[in-house]
């Protein structure tokens, strides 16, 4: 897959047809070239990881370095790239679709746009316009463009499935593609969103880590992201090879492999 379309006619055709897949979330290029050489077929970013390794705390990115770093990945790579676009960067609508339109010139072959955002929930009837403006702008690129609308009542503490479920419906309603509620703790709670949409649903894997794909698969979800878990591991990683070289002064961790390959033999096969 060498061109933008035909990185959206996939990622359209693994929403479409088959069963669950997991997309995986990389921090930079270097880890979604190994990402893909691995065999996975899509990718997401990660806000958290990305901000991460330039220093910062989840939402703290630019746009524009936003922007840059989408651009990086979908040029490291040959397979279909989400955007996690957080809240679109801005509040009103049709700045969001703006914002839209900029990062589709980036390559990517879809998106995830949050109601949150400068630590509040929008209101029910703002969060819906937000959405179709949304999908507005991604109708009229073309190419195949995946919208995502994340409802992130469960993830910022407001523990209320019914409004979670009746803000899905809406986004459906409005024409997303995807529906995601990053904060479901359980199956029972995925099966009641199941229940009353029928667009393809994300869930965030590992807010229930002892669930295997095929048990997602079998539940009815299609899609199962990762989050800033990869990256957390990466630097988790290297803190811990660091506080034993700085505490005993053992250079043993620091040269340990955690994989029989190292990442470049990844990306030679991508």
């Amino acid at each position: 897959m060498n061109t933008q379309a035909e990185k959206g006619r996939h990622f359209r055709y693994l929403h479409d047809h088959g069963g669950a897949f997991v997309i995986p979330n990389p921090w930079d290029a270097g880890s979604a070239r190994m990402l893909e050489g691995m065999g996975f077929e899509a990718l997401a970013t990660t806000s958290a990881g990305f901000a991460n390794s330039l220093g910062k705390l989840d939402g703290q990115v630019t746009l524009f370095e936003k922007l840059d770093h989408c651009r990086a990945l979908c040029d490291a790579t040959s397979i279909p790239v989400s955007a996690d676009f957080e809240n679109g960067f801005a509040d009103d609508p049709d700045t969001v679709a703006t914002n839209i339109l900029l990062l589709a010139e980036t390559g990517v072959s879809g998106c995830s746009i949050e109601d949150y955002g400068k630590g509040h929930l929008y209101n029910f009837t703002l969060a819906v316009e937000r959405i179709e403006a949304a999908v507005s702008a991604v109708r009229a690129l073309d190419f195949p463009f995946i919208l995502t609308a994340r409802c992130e009542n469960l993830l910022r503490g407001v523990n209320d499935m019914e409004d979670t479920i009746r803000r899905l419906a809406a986004y459906e309603a409005a024409g997303a593609d995807v529906l995601y509620a990053p904060g479901l703790r359980s199956m029972d709670q995925v099966r009641q969103v199941l229940a009353e949409v029928s667009k393809p649903v994300n869930v965030l894997g590992t807010m229930m880590p002892d669930i295997t794909l095929a048990e997602y698969e079998q539940a009815g979800v299609k899609r199962i992201s990762l989050g800033g878990s990869l990256a957390r591991h990466a630097l988790s990683a290297a803190a811990g090879a660091a506080e034993t070289l700085l505490g005993s002064g053992s250079l043993a961790r620091v040269c340990e492999r955690l994989s029989s390959q190292e990442p470049s033999s990844f990306w030679r096969k991508a």
